[in-house]
């Protein structure tokens, strides 16, 4: 599985050689690939107009162009502002509840990215067919796509120190830009155009894999729960700067201590477990029905509801499964 930006082709249709042979030597003789593009049919024409585009189907003649949209700037910042909104209103009646949690279609979106990683999964293990997801810069939709379907498809992202590495190597070093996308939470007036929750939508789709397979992945959701709030605020360097040039000359690694570090300390690790877990081989195809998607409760109602209930049944699992 391989990730990259769009090709800059033009509205010129210019080739770019070079590329057409690193994907030519992908393939083995006779083996096609798959290229899962995260922006509409529509969109990739107009970004022609640009300088980007989509590789000329006669220049890549072993490859086939999927279309599966995914939103990631503004109307994803604006879905998300809205569920916080409605999530807070304790006041609504359940007409009210059940109209604006549709209209924000926060779980729309959810669905969406769950979709197009199971496709991505399906290409690679159902199809043995190698696979290039790429979007309009390669640092968002793209590594959402290609994390959520590592998840999927392999065990050892599902452990604690996997999914660290998962995320280090998706996210962190492929260049997601966590000071523009993190920049304010769903509570501030600003609105940034460069304001994003991708990374949020991420771990919601790994929260929905959890639910529907609880005995399957390691850690829990507070662990989860714990990378959104350090991805817009934190005492750790892991989520600060754009990209590794930027936390290189801001030295961050020299000046900061590491999230991970923190967490894989013996007793701050037990707290993130899930004590369910029985490792599984197999691939998990999550459901992506709309009965099948449900809301977050635990990040989005957590600020409207105790979780104290939740937390004892929590500690009482724990206690039962060490005994």
């Amino acid at each position: 599985m391989l990730r990259s930006s769009q090709p800059l082709t033009g509205p010129n249709r210019r080739r770019c050689r070079e590329d057409e042979v690193l994907l030519a030597t992908v393939l083995d003789e006779g083996e096609r690939g798959f290229v899962i593009d995260t922006r509409s049919a529509q969109a990739a024409k107009q970004a022609r107009m640009s300088g980007g585009g989509t590789e000329p189907k006669a220049s890549y003649p072993h490859w086939r162009r999927l279309h599966r949209p995914l939103e990631r700037g503004r109307p994803l910042q604006e879905s998300f502002i809205k569920l916080v909104e409605a999530c807070n209103d304790t006041s609504i009646t359940m007409d009210r509840w059940l109209s604006r949690l549709e209209s924000c279609r926060w779980l729309s979106h959810v669905k969406a990215a769950l979709s197009t990683a199971c496709l991505a999964a399906q290409c690679l293990d159902r199809e043995e067919a190698n696979v290039l997801v790429h979007g309009p810069e390669g640092t968002d939709t793209t590594l959402l796509v290609t994390a959520l379907a590592q998840v999927i498809l392999e065990p050892s992202c599902r452990t604690l120190t996997g999914f660290q590495g998962l995320l280090e190597r998706e996210w962190i070093q492929a260049g997601h830009p966590f000071h523009l996308r993190c920049a304010r939470s769903a509570y501030s007036h600003a609105r940034l155009k460069q304001e994003a929750p991708l990374f949020a939508l991420f771990l919601d789709c790994v929260w929905q894999l959890g639910r529907q397979f609880p005995f399957s992945l390691e850690f829990s959701e507070r662990l989860l729960l714990a990378l959104f709030d350090n991805a817009y605020a934190s005492a750790y360097g892991t989520f600060l700067c754009n990209n590794e040039r930027e936390r290189c000359l801001c030295k961050v690694k020299e000046n900061t201590h590491s999230l991970w570090a923190w967490l894989n300390q013996p007793a701050e690790r037990k707290k993130y477990l899930n004590p369910l877990y029985s490792p599984n081989a197999l691939v998990i195809w999550p459901s992506v029905e709309p009965q099948s998607i449900q809301l977050w409760q635990g990040l989005f109602l957590r600020w409207v509801r105790s979780s104290q209930y939740l937390d004892e049944a929590w500690a009482e699992t724990q206690r039962l499964v060490e005994g």
